[in-house]
């Protein structure tokens, strides 16, 4: 069962192989239709499929991949099926991952479908397709093909009503002056620093070497190459390669975020902000963290490293040196899918292009993996002055589930607030902190072992400053529950302070009055004649509180947003559901249609398509007649966003 939720997290976050998206696309559709009869016609999608892509029968087994499914749009009333959609030839393996029998297309896959007229009137047939295209990653796609039964050219037939029509174009906004939102953003601070986050997965590299499935097989691996090359100039080339091969494995790990991200461009901030995707992660972080406690060990199934293994001794040169970093990623999984997996949600929770801050990160990751490869290839020497394996590193293993543990929680948080459930408030998420740093502090201090612990005999000094360090920490959270101190440090990870068990003012963040819809903030500003500063952000946007708590909170930058503008705030990450006479269908320019059916949904439209960004934080600043006042603004320092506001408010006129 424990290599079982290891492999299943691997196939969900971390394919071991992915390759690079091209600009071909994996499947080419081609269509026509044949006239049988007056009545009758037989519709015909062929698909084009790329070297070494597939794609599923509508008859795979449905315990497997996903299947294709057509939708005949007017079927039963202008036009009827006659039986069903005939397949051409199909290809049936056994997937040991499912276990089930799968059926699929390579090449090229043709579909044809009978159908009977019944509205002399019509001339056109619209059929919607779905389906999964996979190569080491599977992609889900869906196509429209639209027929004429005349041969004339298609039209789009809308299929929003006219209600739906209505309330989206009560969603787009006539703004003025429209070009200044872009204007000079080379000088405003917008978006996480990718080199921060590169920092951050260079770090958790830096840790992950540090763990006992990596640390021993730093010796090994480099004594490898020097010895058994020909000549020195040679085994330093293979051990440099074969920690670049290591960066392109971690590297290559991010790419599928990037397909999703073509594929919806709010899909990503969709699947961070989803309440059940982060229990999800809550209930695997909490299993990693036991699993570095000592209670279980995870691992990847031998298999995969014993055939990466064979591969490299079987293949050699510079494949094989390939195969050997991907043996090396399955074999230290145990250690370093936890990490991660962290890194996984540190970079999510980030917000900005999550994408790329994961590509980022991971690259950094696999960065730090590789330095030490390189470095003791270059100065063999080195190797003599490495510690000797030992209990330190179980030491390091046990920090890591604590920090599991809260960063779990996080992700709890999350959906917590998504959800609007009111479990866990501020005070209780910082309770659960300082029990677990003062659990984290004792071990640290040889109070209590865990399962795979040896007795301690003597603290080492690492072990004493990093004991205080917990310590140290756990009292800065003691001293802000109490309000003795601020706890800006942790911005953005405990709930906001408006999220409390103890009765607030308002729920606005720094109890600011502020509007939660922007036709109610727009129709006040217009009253009381104040310009608006438009705030998206979520519930679990975590640089939107280090904004709040940071910059907002100055004692400069506070009365100019509390005295001079309105204050909209729009979660797009908020879940509840609208009004059934509020929900609609939103078509885009494209002829793309997307239901808006909760408040997440309506906002995160409303950002896209008015000001073309998905990413929160994000600041817009508006007259009561619609005038942008600046250029938008993301995370920012308190000089830049003070001075921001008031250029705003020179320019209301």
């Amino acid at each position: 069962m424990i290599r079982f939720f290891a492999f299943l997290f691997f196939l969900t976050v971390m394919p071991l192989q992915v390759i690079a998206q091209t600009e071909d696309e994996p499947v080419v559709w081609e269509q026509q239709i044949n006239k049988i009869s007056d009545t009758e016609y037989e519709l015909v999608m062929q698909a084009k499929i790329l070297d070494g892509w597939h794609m599923y029968s509508q008859f795979t087994s449905e315990f497997g991949s996903l299947p294709s499914e057509f939708t005949y749009n007017g079927n039963g009333t202008i036009y009827e099926l006659i039986d069903g959609t005939i397949e051409s030839e199909t290809i049936k393996e056994y997937s040991e991952i499912f276990e089930v029998e799968e059926t699929y297309f390579k090449d090229e896959a043709t579909f044809t479908q009978r159908i009977k007229i019944l509205d002399p009137e019509i001339n056109q047939i619209d059929v919607d397709l779905f389906f999964q295209v996979c190569k080491e990653v599977c992609i889900p796609m869906d196509k429209k093909f639209m027929f004429t039964l005349d041969g004339s050219a298609a039209e789009i037939i809308n299929t929003v009503d006219d209600r739906s029509l209505a309330l989206g174009q009560k969603l787009r906004l006539d703004l003025k002056n429209r070009e200044l939102l872009t204007q000079g953003q080379d000088t405003i601070a917008t978006g996480t620093n990718i080199w921060v986050i590169f920092g951050l997965g260079f770090l958790g590299g830096l840790i992950a070497l540090l763990t006992p499935c990596v640390f021993p097989m730093i010796p090994l691996t480099v004594s490898f190459f020097t010895k058994h090359s020909q000549k020195k100039s040679k085994g330093i080339i293979n051990a440099l390669l074969y920690g670049f091969f290591i960066v392109l494995i971690y590297f290559l790990l991010s790419l599928p975020f990037h397909l999703f991200d073509s594929v919806d461009s709010q899909i990503l901030n969709s699947i961070a902000t989803n309440v059940w995707l982060n229990l999800l992660f809550f209930l695997i972080f909490i299993f990693f963290a036991f699993s570095f406690f000592g209670y279980y060990e995870l691992t990847l199934p031998s298999s995969w490293a014993n055939k990466m293994d064979a591969a490299s001794s079987k293949v050699g040169g510079v494949l094989g040196i390939f195969f050997m970093a991907v043996t090396l990623a399955i074999v230290s999984f145990s250690c370093t899918g936890p990490i991660l997996g962290g890194l996984l949600g540190g970079t999510t929770l980030a917000e900005g292009e999550v994408a790329s801050n994961l590509t980022a990160g991971m690259t950094g990751f696999g960065a730090a993996l590789a330095l030490p490869f390189a470095l003791f290839a270059l100065f063999p020497a080195w190797l003599n002055s490495l510690p000797k394996s030992g209990g330190w590193m179980t030491t390091v293993k046990v920090v890591l589930g604590f920090l599991e543990i809260g960063l779990a929680l996080k992700f709890l948080s999350n959906a917590d607030l998504v959800g609007h459930w009111g479990i866990l408030k501020r005070e209780i998420f910082l309770g659960i902190w300082i029990i677990l740093g003062i659990a984290m502090t004792l071990y640290l201090f040889g109070i209590y072992k865990f399962p795979h612990d040896s007795p301690v005999k003597k603290l080492s000094l690492g072990r004493k400053v990093t004991a205080f360090v917990s310590a140290a920490f756990t009292l800065y959270m003691i001293l802000g529950v109490t309000k003795v101190t601020n706890l800006k440090l942790l911005s953005g990870f405990p709930p906001p302070e408006f999220y409390s068990i103890f009765e607030q003012e308002s729920d606005c963040p720094l109890g600011i009055d502020c509007f939660k819809d922007f036709d109610e903030g727009l129709a006040y500003a217009k009253k009381v004649d104040k310009p608006i500063l438009l705030d998206f952000t979520g519930w679990a946007c975590v640089n939107c509180r280090k904004m709040e708590e940071n910059v907002w909170s100055d004692s400069e930058v506070f009365p100019i947003i509390k005295d001079n503008y309105i204050l909209i705030s729009l979660y797009t990450d908020d879940r509840e559901e609208l009004p059934e006479n509020e929900q609609f269908n939103f078509q885009f320019e494209s002829g793309r249609v997307k239901e808006i059916n909760n408040i997440a949904q309506k906002w995160g439209t409303f950002q896209d398509v008015n000001f073309g960004s998905i990413s929160q934080p994000f600041y817009v600043l508006l007259s009561p007649d619609l005038e942008v006042l600046n250029t938008s603004i993301q995370n920012s320092d308190i000089p830049t966003y003070k001075n921001w506001l008031l250029e705003g408010l020179r320019n209301n006129k």
